[in-house]
């Protein structure tokens, strides 16, 4: 007899069960039924792989031709290199070909699809169905637990809407606390806490910067602006953060663009940020030598370089006059002005928290988890994979690489017990 999940009993007892069916989730899954083992794929929702179809402006930006264990951060930070160094964007890139999906490099290495972001979850999807996995979608999970069954095996048993579920081993791939309207919710960690691994606090990673109110107002009104900068922390322990150079925009509230996603994921509370406006340029030197030609006004020099309402609105925040000649200002005031626009120095006051956030930084304690592996050294059959342990990736497809890194990794090792 089948229930509404299409499953008999018989059905649920299974080698592995997977819990999530996002991208690493389904990518685990499919490798290891087309191994031979009997796998459960179970989530919530109804439909899955929303963060996929929401990704890369709905093309998904799926892998980086540059990925590398550097661009990527943890409190563990070596942890990564294995899984990467064993599947690589090459060999995700030979599962696109394969199923006859389009792509192309849009900017730094980032690949996405040439239609729709719809290819990868269909691909997905029929990497599982070549595998035969049972597939239990729109089923909530309850409680979880481990232990010794009437045949003598340790196995872990999932309490489903569909029934209980009984696995030898259990991969946790529900990801991070980001974007929780399409679902995401803290149950990967609060399982991680129930088997005693540890967790590195969670927050919002690649996500909007946002400013005090008040203090914010005179640079509101450049909202929509857009330009190239540097950014980075300058009282973060040295080499410990990257300076991105990367597009940066101003908004109502704060900032955005690539340079803030790509360094809020290493911000604290606390923290300053400093931009640099004329990024590539010696701002003091050019300024210096425009005095040659005395005449111009100084909102013409800066619109060289700056968008002109942003050099207006610099100027002015200054206390300088726009049209003053730059002839008649003294070095010392040029080279003040230099300063202010090479290193912006301003304190964020936050983020816009998960509903913003592209991933959530922290996660599992990767020194709880094997690196050849994503199992935890403490309780033999338990993984985690992708978003819910504690690897951020850069802006620019980075995390999608480590999601189908580290499902490899889980099901080659899964594949061999």
């Amino acid at each position: 007899m089948l229930d509404q999940w299409g499953l008999s009993v018989a059905d649920k007892e299974v080698d592995v069960a997977v819990l999530g069916a996002g991208a690493a989730g389904m990518m685990c899954a499919g490798m290891g039924a087309q191994s031979g083992l009997k796998v459960a794929l179970i989530d919530h929702a109804e439909k899955i792989g929303e963060k996929i179809r929401i990704s890369g402006g709905g093309r998904c930006n799926f892998t980086n031709l540059y990925a590398s264990p550097a661009n990527f951060h943890s409190s563990n930070k070596d942890f990564c290199r294995s899984a990467l160094a064993r599947y690589t964007q090459a060999d995700f890139l030979d599962l696109v070909r394969s199923h006859r999906i389009g792509y192309h490099e849009k900017h730094k290495g980032q690949l996405f699809c040439d239609e729709s972001a719809e290819q990868i979850v269909r691909m997905l999807e029929a990497e599982c169905e070549a595998g035969g996995v049972r597939w239990m979608t729109g089923c909530k999970v309850g409680d979880v637990s481990r232990g010794v069954d009437g045949s003598g095996r340790e196995r872990f048993r999932i309490g489903t809407a569909a029934g209980a579920v009984a696995a030898d081993a259990l991969v946790v791939a529900m990801g991070g606390l980001s974007i929780p309207k399409i679902g995401a919710t803290d149950f990967g960690y609060r399982l991680a806490k129930q088997f005693g691994i540890p967790l590195v606090q969670p927050c919002p990673g690649l996500v909007p910067m946002t400013f005090d109110a008040a203090g914010w107002v005179p640079f509101a009104e450049l909202a929509g602006i857009s330009l190239e900068v540097e950014a980075s922390l300058p009282e973060a322990p040295r080499k410990s953060v990257p300076v991105f150079l990367e597009d940066l925009l101003f908004t109502h509230r704060g900032l955005s663009g690539p340079a803030i996603l790509q360094i809020s994921s290493f911000w604290r509370p606390g923290q300053a940020l400093s931009l640099n406006l004329l990024r590539g340029r010696n701002a003091e030197a050019e300024l210096l030598a425009e005095k040659a030609r005395p005449a111009r006004q100084l909102a013409t020099v800066l619109g060289q370089w700056l968008p002109a309402r942003l050099a207006a609105h610099w100027i002015s925040a200054q206390g300088l006059d726009p049209a003053a000649r730059i002839g008649e200002l003294p070095d010392k005031t040029l080279r003040k002005l230099a300063a202010s626009l090479s290193a912006w120095r301003l304190a964020p006051s936050g983020t816009e928290g998960y509903l913003k956030a592209e991933v959530t930084c922290g996660g599992v304690d990767t020194r709880a988890l094997s690196s050849a592996s994503m199992m935890a050294k403490a309780v033999p059959g338990l993984y985690f994979i992708g978003e819910v342990m504690d690897v951020t990736g850069w802006l620019g497809g980075y995390n999608f690489q480590w999601a189908w890194a580290s499902a490899a990794a889980a099901a080659t090792a899964l594949a061999q017990r």
